[in-house]
């Protein structure tokens, strides 16, 4: 095995300029019984893909996620959402494998979605659009990952709802995937979890520009997507990350203003990322991804999830990645997965990261958590006899 030592050097570099493609195919059979066509799928890649076509990892991005993931676009700084695991001597080391990442069926950033043109009508879809779960996402990626060539994926990974879907890889199509890498994911929605996105949709479809997701050609309803995004938005951090952060903290003030403008930093904190969120995603995609969510549960067909798992093959590898301080998809939730593929004796290693970030920690966590990928990866190659670098 090779020694891996991270650096600063490693940490710090990129793989540079990237760019957005898209690939267009005719039709996908959806789980709903409907079908879409046409459907563009927008994705980016990063590295080499060898001879043997068997180095190719493919990440899995979260609800506000899309495809870029690493890297940055020509006239831009904004860096790819995963940028401390993608690159050069990273985690998912560019140097040595070839990377994807595709923006997800119903998204907003590239591929086929609610705000797309409908071709029934020549104008966008809202809410004609037909629901899509996480099987109708993994579904299409195949697609692409067809024709890109790539019969066989050395990693499918990703963090929250990517780890969801790279779990719905390695069941739906376990025959092309080596290895798999869920981090921060669940097997399906608590009630809680679920309660969370119906919050959040409300808040979209109580907005009085959301008129009925048809609101492409006048003002969109940002304010109830800025709500939903802040109830997110706590979900995602932590106690203590908070307590850290901001405390009681007022706000340019010295004293409390006993009326309902801003006075602590906290509540400041949430409308800016709440307004930021409207900048780049679209509300109906939000209402579109928290279902597909809602809906996902790995053990739906068999009842059991010890049962879901019973079919892989026995090379398949198991990473699963969860934070103690993560109480949107709380690591028991992962445990859950791991006793379940470990029930079936498959290669299943767990790994539970001390952190006080909540579940945002797999966006921010870089150097133990790169270290822990990087020799997994390292070993997945040396077991399939995939050439690395």
């Amino acid at each position: 095995m090779s020694d891996y030592i991270i650096s600063e050097s490693a940490s710090a570099a990129s793989v540079g300029l990237v760019e957005l493609r898209t690939i267009d195919f005719e039709s996908l059979a959806l789980d709903s019984g409907l079908t879409l066509a046409p459907v563009t799928i927008a994705y980016e890649t990063y590295g080499r893909l060898n001879e043997q076509r068997d180095n190719a990892i493919l990440i899995l991005h979260a609800l506000s996620g899309d495809a870029h993931a690493a890297g940055y676009y020509e006239g831009e700084t904004r860096l790819g959402w995963w940028e401390t695991m993608i690159g050069p001597g990273k985690g998912f080391d560019t140097n040595r494998c070839f990377v994807m990442c595709s923006n997800v069926i119903g998204g907003c950033k590239g591929s086929t979605g609610p705000n797309s043109i409908n071709p029934e009508t020549g104008r966008e879809y809202g809410l004609d659009f037909p629901v899509v779960t996480v099987g109708d996402m993994v579904r299409a990626q195949k697609m692409l990952i067809d024709h890109l060539g790539i019969a066989r994926l050395l990693c499918v990974t990703g963090g929250s709802m990517g780890g969801m879907q790279a779990l719905q890889w390695a069941v739906a199509y376990p025959e092309n995937v080596a290895s798999c890498i869920p981090i921060a994911a669940t097997p399906k929605h608590s009630a809680m979890q679920i309660a969370f996105n119906e919050v959040g949709r409300q808040a979209i479809m109580g907005d009085a520009n959301w008129n009925g997701g048809n609101y492409y050609q006048g003002d969109p309803p940002d304010a109830g997507l800025a709500v939903a995004r802040m109830i997110g938005h706590i979900t995602y951090l932590s106690d203590e990350s908070m307590h850290e952060r901001f405390g009681r903290r007022l706000r340019n003030k010295k004293a409390l203003g006993y009326d309902f403008t801003l006075d602590f930093e906290v509540e400041s904190y949430l409308r800016h990322q709440g307004e930021l969120f409207t900048r780049r995603f679209d509300a109906n995609t939000y209402l579109y991804i928290t279902k597909a969510l809602d809906y996902f549960d790995l053990s739906d067909e068999r009842g059991v999830l010890v049962e879901t798992f019973r079919d892989l093959p026995a090379d398949m590898r198991f990473l699963l990645i969860a934070f103690s301080s993560d109480w949107l998809y709380p690591p028991y939730q992962s445990k859950e997965i791991v006793r379940a593929l470990k029930g079936n004796g498959l290669d299943c290693s767990y790994l539970e990261m001390r952190s006080s970030f909540g579940h945002d920690a797999f966006l921010l966590e870089n150097k133990d958590m790169t270290r822990v990928v990087w020799h997994f990866m390292e070993s997945t190659a040396r077991i399939n006899g995939v050439k690395l670098g």
